[in-house]
């Protein structure tokens, strides 16, 4: 409950105070995010399957994110940043699509 509630705090935070994000993370923005969906959704999976441990939730978030910007720096560094932007989303999504299903099959299923 305690995660849910700073969830909520963070979000109402965040639209009042409009933080500024620096131009060199802009590019990496929206790849941090959806990594961040995945773990995020990757524990709601994990905690209907009754399997879920906060420290292996911080763990996959943090490396998710650190992961995911890394490569699509990698790509940009290299010249084929677009590229592996859109193979991580790709990925990603698929992986975000496969816990949405495993939730929505553990709720309708009861």
């Amino acid at each position: 409950m305690a995660a849910v509630l700073g969830l909520i705090v963070g979000v109402v935070i965040g639209v009042f105070v409009k933080p500024d994000i620096p131009v060199v993370l802009q590019p990496y923005l929206p790849i941090m995010v959806v990594a961040a969906l995945d773990a995020l959704l990757g524990a709601a999976r994990a905690y209907f399957e009754r399997s879920f441990h906060d420290r292996v939730f911080v763990i996959s978030f943090f490396a998710n994110v650190l992961t995911a910007t890394l490569l699509v720096f990698l790509g940009n560094q290299l010249g084929v940043g677009s590229q592996l932007q859109t193979a991580v989303i790709v990925v990603l999504g698929i992986r975000i699509f496969s816990n949405v299903s495993s939730i929505r099959r553990f709720i309708f299923r009861g």
